[in-house]
């Protein structure tokens, strides 16, 4: 009788592998970011001020106390220091302070700000003083004395070089100095370097309108040139081209003579030698005119003058 041999059935499992097949990536990816998170963090370290560092290291360590103090951040200079104010979150009753992170000093910085203008302020009226002395003892300046106008105004230390009946200070209808306009340009220009403050030049004539100008040429044109002929003549004097922040024109916009717009003395050069405040106000609007400046022009042009 033949042997019977038992039937074997073998079944292969096949596992898929494409359940965790990409999980390799996810790890990868992991890893990626926070690497880049790392040199982040590095980088922002590197890039921080030491005084910067100390508070946020003072904000993990006392984030309370941070948070009451106030500031436009952790660690900023300008936080508000607690002063006795009902509203803790208001400037009532409450101090600015600045921190020197070297000397471990506290300023008060209304104090601070105080101090440097009226710094600036004497500088300027130094500087006033010495252009006055200069006049009297140059007798030809001494002549003019009349034509030159110094006084402090809000925006620094104001010099105007007006016009008389019998002494214009350019030819007739023209941007062209006359030779003693020169040596008082040339004068000031040279005492103006004594300051770091840096200077806005303004050309103004009367209300005579411009012969034959018309649409092509007129004062205010006529203001300008002559604005910008007194600023080569400062720089030929010895002054710093630097220093010139601002040049405008601004015919008759703005009268010296506001009873008799027709009087010579509206026509003249008006150099300020700005303080701080009107010199970061000029750069931060792009060169604009002042609001007193700007209010005039806008009336004379609504008169249609």
């Amino acid at each position: 009788m033949a042997e019977v041999r038992p039937i074997i059935i073998k079944r292969i499992k096949k596992v898929s592998g494409s359940r965790h097949g990409g999980a390799w990536k996810i790890a990868y990816a992991d890893f990626v970011t926070a690497m880049m998170a790392f040199f982040l963090l590095m980088w922002l370290l590197g890039s921080t001020t030491k005084g910067d560092l100390k508070g946020i290291a003072a904000y993990f360590s006392t984030p309370l106390r941070v948070a009451m103090e106030g500031g436009t951040g952790s660690g900023d200079s300008s936080s508000i220091i607690k002063g006795g104010g009902k509203d803790l979150t208001r400037e009532d009753g409450q101090v600015n302070k600045a921190i020197d992170p070297i000397q471990k000093k506290t300023y008060d910085l209304k104090s601070a700000q105080a101090d440097l203008e009226k710094m600036e302020t004497e500088r300027l009226k130094g500087l006033k003083a010495q252009i006055e002395t200069a006049i009297n003892a140059n007798p030809l300046l001494k002549q003019f004395k009349k034509q030159l106008l110094l006084d402090i105004t809000t925006e620094g230390l104001r010099i105007q070089i007006v016009d008389e009946k019998n002494r214009p200070m350019f030819a007739s209808a023209s941007a062209e100095l006359q030779p003693y306009t020169k040596v008082i340009l040339h004068e000031i220009g040279k005492m103006l370097n004594t300051v770091p403050n840096k200077i806005s030049l303004s050309g103004h004539t009367d209300a005579t309108p411009y012969a034959n100008g018309g649409t092509a040429y007129s004062n205010w044109e006529l203001s300008t040139d002559r604005a910008n002929a007194s600023r080569r003549e400062l720089i030929a004097g010895g002054m710093d081209e630097n220093k010139v922040l601002r040049v405008v024109g601004l015919a008759s916009a703005i009268p010296f003579d506001k009873a008799d717009p027709f009087n010579p003395v509206n026509r003249r050069i008006s150099i300020i030698v700005m303080n701080k405040k009107t010199e970061d106000a000029i750069v931060k609007d792009g060169g604009v005119l002042s609001a007193a400046d700007d209010k005039a022009i806008k009336a004379q042009l609504a008169a249609g003058k």
